[in-house]
């Protein structure tokens, strides 16, 4: 019973949200032969995105297809892990054996729940690099696939199934080749979130001063979600950092598994543009309360850091050349920071600078 949120029933909630979507079970045809497609898929996948990258895990991936329950699991299980240190500390601060941490719990647990069983019924595909222990090897390194999801998006656009299939495995196992084939960028990002999560005051006035910074931004034009939802809102002026460093990290994977998922499959997807216009346009058609959610959990900004990151290749590939982005991934201070993804001729000259030293 430890810890600010309430786990448990942030997982039930999960599960009532996740069914209320349209959703075929993991047992009809139509979702039943997706197991199978993925497994080949992702080693196809695999294979080409080594060949576009030169970016090689240790071991092959895993592929596994679940349904929304189990991506809840998985993901619960995740977070758990991820932000113990913040919810003790949250803990902590409210008194773990009184009313109000009580409340917390329920309230949290709630909160957490209504936000996953909301994106199970999006999700298509994830890598989990985020079960980070070394107690349950099995559950780690992970390439999920959620096949309810998929099997009702490829009937209701009419997607050719085997090439659909491969598109999603690419842009996942992309980002498996990042985080497995260099060696420190795993470690590297999730010291970062370890060290953003270290300073997040948990005092509830933290909310009041993200009000009053939203209020601020919309005055001045601005939008107060595009660089990371709720998130980027509550995070105090020494976290800013902390967090520039992070998205701009997060823009450049985003962006360089995009570009890499369109060269990766040249050759063998006939319909890859239009599996993209079809998702942008899923991803931005949101209406009403489910707009609101992708703005507060940072998707809009997610969308963002995919535009921002090929823009930013883009430009390094026209002003220097293709094997120039490659140099991000020499060492940690060789990643661009925000202002970098921005401006990518500040990036290039750093990096002349940094070979010139």
């Amino acid at each position: 019973m430890s810890g600010s949120v309430d786990w448990d029933l942030a997982q039930r909630v999960a599960f009532r949200v996740a069914e209320r979507g349209t959703s075929p079970n993991l047992g009809s045809p139509a979702v039943r032969s997706i197991g199978r497609d993925f497994s080949e898929a992702t080693e196809q996948a695999e294979r080409l995105v080594a060949e576009a990258t030169g970016l090689e895990a240790t071991s092959p991936a895993r592929a596994m297809v679940v349904g929304r329950r189990s991506w809840i699991r998985a993901n619960v299980a995740s977070f758990q892990r991820l932000l113990r240190p913040l919810t003790d500390r949250m803990a902590e601060s409210l008194h773990e054996s009184g009313p109000a941490h009580q409340v917390t719990r329920v309230v949290s647990g709630a909160e957490v729940g209504a936000l996953l069983g909301w994106m199970s019924t999006r999700v298509l595909g994830q890598y989990d690099l985020l079960i980070i222990e070394d107690d349950r090897p099995d559950d780690q390194d992970m390439v999920y696939y959620v096949g309810p999801n998929i099997a009702v998006l490829e009937r209701r656009h009419g997607f050719p199934p085997g090439e659909f299939r491969l598109w999603l495995a690419l842009h996942e196992t992309t980002h498996r080749a990042q985080f497995m084939g260099i060696p420190w960028l795993r470690r590297h990002f999730l010291g970062l979130v370890d060290e953003a999560l270290d300073v997040v005051d948990p005092d509830p006035g933290r909310m009041m001063e993200a009000a009053r910074r939203v209020m601020e931004a919309r005055r001045s034009g601005e939008d107060p979600f595009r660089q990371g939802g709720l998130t980027a809102l509550l995070a105090p002026e020494s976290q800013r950092g902390t967090l520039d460093k992070l998205t701009g990290m997060m823009s450049l994977l985003e962006g360089h598994g995009d570009v890499t998922m369109d060269r990766a499959g040249a050759d063998r997807l006939s319909e890859s543009a239009r599996f993209g216009r079809v998702l942008r346009a899923r991803r931005s058609s949101a209406r009403g309360l489910n707009k609101l959610l992708q703005r507060l959990v940072g998707i809009e900004a997610k969308l963002y850091q995919y535009q921002a990151g090929e823009a930013f290749i883009a430009a390094v590939e026209r002003l220097e050349d293709a094997a120039f982005v490659e140099r991000a991934w020499e060492a940690p201070d060789c990643l661009p920071d925000m202002a970098e993804i921005k401006s990518p001729k500040l990036w290039i000259d750093r990096m002349n600078a940094r070979a010139a030293a």
